[in-house]
């Protein structure tokens, strides 16, 4: 390599790895899943607790599904900051946490 392309060649990779530190990987948001693959949300009934459950098991004792439509997928996405100060009663309805 000649000096004049290794020169051009380093000031690119010096103006991306700039240009990477100051935007902070804008553009690039991770959200994190509130259960893994394979997994399903579930929702303690009474309370605002949470778990995951295989896809292939029925929620445990205290435990129900959440309402179709209702469920969190990504931390702290809409649904997921609405279960924090609403649950389900016994009877499946849903309540404000008191």
């Amino acid at each position: 390599m000649n000096p004049p392309r290794s020169t051009a060649l380093v000031s690119a990779l010096a103006s991306g790895a700039a240009l990477l530190a100051l935007t902070g990987c804008a553009g690039f948001e991770y959200r994190e899943a509130v259960c893994g693959g394979g997994e399903y949300p579930v929702l303690s009934v009474g309370g605002t607790g949470s778990a995951c459950v295989p896809d292939s098991a029925e929620p445990p004792s205290g435990y129900a599904r959440y309402p179709a439509g209702k469920v969190p997928q990504q931390v702290d996405d809409k649904w997921d900051v609405y279960w924090d100060t609403h649950t389900l009663d016994e009877n499946g309805k849903v309540v404000d946490v008191g």
